[in-house]
Formats: C-alpha cells, structure tokens, sequence
C-alpha cells in the first residue's frame, strides 16, 4: 500500500496565525461547541459538534474541516484560510470538487501557561482513537489511506495524563521516547534547552515535526529506533514515555502494540532507563503491567527498578483479562468483522494471558530518579482515586521528602521544624453527641488528595506544627499535657512524623526540594 505524503512545514507558521485569527483554539472552539458537544468529541460522536458548525463562520468551518473531517465548500475554506492554496500546495489541504478536504487531522490543545497549540495527527486519530472518525476496519485503511498498523494518534486521555504528571523543571535535556504525534516533546519545548524525540514509526517522526512546528515549537532532533537504540550513550536530565504499553498477542498496531512478550516492553524501558540519565534525572512513563498467579505485583515491579534509583509507582486500576481483551479488541475494530474471526482473536488474547498465568493487568504510571542512594526508596501502591493535575510539582516533592528523610535519622527529625501542608483539614469522626471522636482524619486537597488517620498525639502534633517549635519540643509538650514519659513519646513518635511527611500532611522547613 503506498503511503500519502506529508504535509510540509513551511507553511506552518503562517497556517498558525490563521488558525488563532480564526479563534481555533481549545478555548475557542469550546465556546463554540459548549461543554457537551466538546466532550462528545471525545467518544467520537460528532452529531453535537455538527450541529453546533451550521453558521458557516471561519471557526466553524474550520471544525468541521479539521476536527470533524467534513468536506466544505472552497469559498467557506478560503475566508477562513486566506493563504489556502499555498496550504493546499504544501499538502495540509486538498479539493474535491467545489470543496475542500483536510489531509490531516489538527487538533487545538491548551498548552503549559495558556498557550495555544495544535497537534497534527492521521485523520480520524485525534476523536475516539483509531477505531474513531473515519476510520476503516482493523485490517484496512484509515482514512488517510494509511495501513492502520503505522497509523499516529494524536492527544488522548494518556497524553494529557503524563504531560500532567511529569516534572516541569528547567532542565538541559529532555528525550520524548516514543513520541508518536509530539505531544510529550511539545511540553518539553518549553523547559528544556534540548530536546529528543524518538519512534520506531518514521510517519510519527514526521508529525512530531508538524506538530511542534504548527505550535511554534522549537523543532526536536527527531531519530528513529526502537526503545534506546536511537541515543545510544546519551543521557538525559528527563526521559518521557507513553510507549506502545499494550498486553497483546502479537504486534498489530504500532502505536499501542509493543511487540514483546507479555509487558516485557515498560520493563525493558524502566530497567534501562538509569543508563541514560544524568544524576538526579527523572524518568515517567505510563505502563501496563501483568498480575501473575504467586506473585505480588508490588514486588514484581519493583524488581524492574534499576540500582541507585529511587521509584515511586502508582497503580491506577486493574482490569480482569476479559474486560482488556474486550476494551482493545473494540480499539482494533474487531468488533465489525464477522463473529467467527473476532471469537478467534478473543481466544488468542485469552490463550496468551492463561499460558502466562495472568489474572488481571494493571494501568498506572511509573516515576524514578536517579537518586545514586545505597538505600533507595521503592514504594509501590494502588490508588484508584481522584488526584490534582498537573501532579508534576507534587510528584518532585514526593521525591525531595524521600532525600529529607532518608538524610534525618530520628533526633535530627525531632530537631527539625515542620508546618503544615497546603490546604490540610483536620475532620473528626465518631457518634453524635459522643464526647470525644472515635478517630481523627487529616485530608488534603492538594496532589494526591489522601487521608490519614491518626491518633491524639498525631492530631496535637499536626495541629501546633507552625514552624516555631521543633518536633522534639512539641512532643515534649503533648507529653506532658497527656500524662505520659516524654521519654517513651519521643522514642515512638518520629515513625508517625516520618508518615506524614512523606504523604505531604507535613513540610519540613528550611528544606530545599530537589532540582535537576
């Protein structure tokens, strides 16, 4: 099958000023659509959207030629697009007849700091996945006339989920692995000097290029390859990765199939990525891993963890292997073709995951700096819950409190002087009418938003911890307001101070969080 050509750049900075003159941009366009018809969008049901693009302005022409994927009329195109034929001429546009027809799909995305920025992708790839808007079956072609094996995504869920998460500190060097449509090495634009973006998909390397030059971007030094290979020695203060994370039998789709058995593709990633970091360098990356029979997963990937890192991993949910076979069996369109082949492929799914004794598969996201410690900190935990985005500033804050604590062995913690954290509340629990609370519960409103119980002591610490007193002093305080051998407090509190800092009820003061 022959590929169709790309559209070229040159014409992308001028293509930007008309889009923003047009007000196509995320804010604009949710103006226009509203918030029902925006998140429509997003399920791949465009019948809102339709209905909301009747007037013919620039900007609903310009939704229904991009985001929508409609023919309209040249006359529309052009009073939204003054230099359409050049953008014709330089493949971003082609006529049909007496109409006009995006080749690409160009999504507006609300960048870091209110900036506006567009991500180029195959058409039908932006809304609803492959499997969305003019999209073919799981064997034919997309609507670009691609093999929906080399077919490029453009934003989802996934990429706005790590951009949220990775740490925005200015660094010297960033590498995008798996960049797919750019998004990860557009954010990175912003905060590195440098920036490397890689894929095994050469038409992805091209879109990256698109997108980040639409955007205004500097342009990334682009290689292909497979997971390191493109980089060789090179190392990074922050590598960034949404790869092809997807269990499956085979490696039918490049942008979500990894090709390896089982999730042997993240933990290849994770288990290379310290020789490819700087000291201090963080790398995230978002991951599907296995549940096997006889094994907890905690311990399993922590086994992942390359020495001198510390790792922090967040297990968002977990997905029997039916309800995974099944959500990405829809995603490849097995789900139109005739009953007898999608049973087929279902079997295989499930023959895969039986002969490899898994049970479920885990989604979350993986987090580790190159720490250099003898003692690193590995913490592996669930949590399903809502969080605050962008988590990246609390994230390289999880990181520095692990550095405060393993440096303050318990008469420095109690030496040391702590306020409470951000938007922290104390609640009570217990009867009505009773006395005193059957327990009390700190809950904050920042990053990940956790409880704690604690005890009267706990409470009464957190309470007065201002940043006047050290700990030490303010236990001996509670001590002797409790009746108890200040002695005993002292010895048995710092294990719960330890707890509360590293969850962020508790900032140490004078502390410096990490940097790159």
């Amino acid at each position: 099958m022959s590929t169709p050509l790309l559209p070229a750049a040159r014409t992308a900075e001028p293509l930007r000023a008309d889009l923003r003159a047009a007000a196509f941009t995320a804010d604009g366009c949710l103006d226009l659509l509203g918030a029902a018809a925006w998140a429509a969008l997003s399920r791949a049901e465009t019948v809102p959207a339709l209905r909301a693009t009747r007037g013919g302005s620039p900007l609903e022409t310009l939704v229904r030629l991009f985001l929508l994927q409609r023919p309209v009329p040249y006359d529309r195109a052009r009073a939204a697009l003054p230099r359409i034929e050049e953008y014709a001429a330089d493949g971003w546009l082609e006529r049909d007849g007496d109409d006009v027809r995006a080749t690409v799909d160009v999504r507006p995305y609300a960048g870091d700091d209110g900036a506006d920025w567009w991500v180029v992708s195959d058409l039908g790839c932006a809304v609803g996945g492959a499997g969305g808007i003019g999209a073919g079956g799981p064997e034919e072609a997309g609507a670009a006339g691609v093999d929906r094996a080399d077919l490029v995504l453009g934003v989802g869920g996934a990429s706005t989920t790590l951009a949220g998460l990775t740490v925005r500190e200015p660094v010297g060097s960033a590498l995008d692995l798996g960049t797919g449509s750019g998004v990860q090495a557009l954010h990175a634009a912003r905060h590195a000097t440098r920036v490397t973006a890689t894929d095994v998909n050469p038409r992805a390397l091209r879109f990256a290029a698109l997108t980040l030059a639409l955007s205004g971007a500097r342009e990334p030094d682009l290689r292909e390859g497979s997971l390191f290979e493109p980089v060789a020695d090179e190392r990074y203060d922050l590598i960034v990765s949404n790869p092809p994370f997807v269990i499956s039998p085979g490696g039918r789709f490049t942008y979500r199939d990894g090709g390896m058995a089982g999730d042997d593709l993240c933990r290849t990633l994770v288990q290379q990525s310290a020789d490819h970091l700087n000291d201090g360098g963080y790398c995230q990356l978002l991951a599907n891993w296995q549940h096997t029979e006889g094994q907890d997963w905690r311990e399993r990937l922590a086994s992942w963890i390359p020495r001198g890192c510390d790792a922090w991993i967040v297990q968002r949910e977990v997905q029997d292997v039916t309800q995974y076979a099944e959500l990405w069996l829809r995603d490849g369109g097995d789900h139109r073709t005739d009953p007898a082949t999608y049973a087929a492929r279902y079997d295989a799914w499930l023959d895969e995951f039986e002969q490899r004794k898994v049970n479920g598969i885990g989604f979350g996201w993986i987090t580790l700096r190159k720490s250099g410690a003898e003692q690193p900190v590995i913490t592996a935990e669930e949590w399903p819950h809502p969080v605050e985005q962008p988590l990246g500033p609390h994230i390289a804050g999880w990181f520095a409190r692990q550095d405060f604590l393993r440096t303050h062995d318990d008469a420095a913690l109690l030496g040391s002087r702590f306020t409470l954290g951000a938007e922290v509340v104390q609640e009570q629990v217990g009867l009505p009418g009773a006395e005193d609370p059957e327990h009390v519960v700190l809950r904050a409103a920042r990053g990940m938003r956790r409880a704690t119980k604690v005890d009267t002591v706990g409470a009464g610490f957190a309470g007065v911890c201002d940043g006047t007193l050290t700990a030490g002093r303010i236990v001996d305080a509670i001590a002797q307001l409790l009746g108890e051998d200040p002695v005993v407090l002292r010895d048995r509190t710092p294990e719960s101070i330890r707890l509360l800092v590293e969850q962020g009820f508790l900032d140490p003061v004078d502390w410096t969080p990490h940097r790159v």
